[in-house]
């Protein structure tokens, strides 16, 4: 779940993002810069750039643009060139930066201006990694909630006190702006994106093609002490994981679950959080609300049956939460997504 720190009635209503042909793809572009690291780049671009054919990613007019004139060095050693400049900004729907070379390097002048526009005509706007940098620096993330790399938050927390930052999780969407932490965190927050955009089937269709899991929740944390179990109890964890996941409609507590597992409420709790990164509550939540979303998106069943189906018990608790993360009901969200 990616719950916004900020509440919607604090923020002016989104703009209008420039009206578009029907039938008109969507515009996704990609801030590009000297001394850029091809990993960083590549993450939105297997997101959003590559056409796979059927089953694939609905089509993106997608743009590398430059923030400076001529060939781009990269920190591999080899040299790129973008198709785009700055000016292709303009009509974008959609912008990321993927990072930033140096955060004792003030980014220019232009680029700033580019995506302070943007943002005025109600662009989406992604900062990757230290791509946050960027956007605190266009002075974009003044009040709102933030991430980036843990190992430069505190550099950001002093460059930019204005900014809400939480260094302990994976991406944050925040309406029309969103960051994330680094290198495969960026890769959640981009599948985030197409996830809202293009629904849980393409998001997962493309998860699976990257053979990476199809959704992280925003709100785990970006350094697991424990990532891989190291005896018996992982396989157990993980195990029971699964079960929960294909049982999300049977109701869960602590202790039912620490007993399944095998282990007592203390250890359950301590070796569940080294290997999720967060608490029970916070996991099933999150995954009960997934389990909700893809239900609304892929299916005609009514709002009551899928609450019971995603295990919230009463249609009332199922829009409480849902409210509560996404900022609408689950009414609107099917009528949203359908473009009804």
């Amino acid at each position: 779940m990616t719950r916004p720190v900020s509440s919607a009635d604090s923020r002016p209503a989104r703009p209008s993002t420039p009206l578009r042909a029907e039938g008109a793809k969507p515009v996704i572009a990609v801030v590009a810069f000297d001394r850029i690291s091809p990993f960083h780049l590549s993450v939105p671009c297997v997101v959003f750039g590559e056409d796979r054919g059927d089953g694939g990613v609905a089509a993106f007019d997608f743009r590398v643009c430059a923030s400076e004139p001529g060939t781009l060095s990269t920190t591999a050693g080899f040299s790129i060139a973008a198709s785009h400049g700055l000016d292709a900004l303009a009509d974008a729907d959609t912008i990321i930066v993927p990072s930033w070379r140096d955060p004792d390097e003030p980014p220019p002048a232009a680029l700033l201006d580019a995506l302070r526009a943007a943002h005025a005509r109600g662009a989406q706007l992604v900062g990757l990694c230290l791509g946050a940098f960027v956007l605190a620096a266009a002075g974009l993330l003044d009040g709102r909630p933030a991430t980036t790399h843990w190992a430069w938050a505190d550099d950001f927390a002093r460059r930019y006190p204005k900014v809400k930052l939480d260094a302990n999780v994976l991406y944050i969407d925040d309406g029309n702006v969103l960051t994330s932490a680094g290198t495969a965190a960026g890769l959640d927050c981009c599948l985030h994106v197409l996830r809202k955009q293009c629904g849980a089937q393409t998001a997962s269709y493309v998860a699976r093609r990257l053979v990476v899991p199809p959704h992280r929740q925003g709100g785990q944390a970006q350094y697991i002490q424990q990532p891989v179990p190291d005896n018996a109890h992982g396989d157990r964890l993980s195990g029971l994981l699964d079960w929960v996941c294909r049982n999300l409609d049977a109701p869960h507590t602590l202790d039912s679950l620490a007993g399944r597992a095998l282990m007592s409420r203390r250890t359950f709790t301590r070796r569940f959080r080294e290997a999720t990164g967060t608490t029970v509550g916070a996991w099933l939540l999150a995954q009960r609300l997934t389990r909700a979303q893809q239900l609304l998106e892929t299916t005609d069943q009514p709002v009551d049956a899928i609450a019971g189906s995603a295990g919230f018990g009463s249609t009332a608790s199922l829009r409480q939460h849902f409210a509560d993360a996404f900022r609408t009901s689950p009414s609107a969200y099917r009528r949203e997504f359908r473009g009804e």
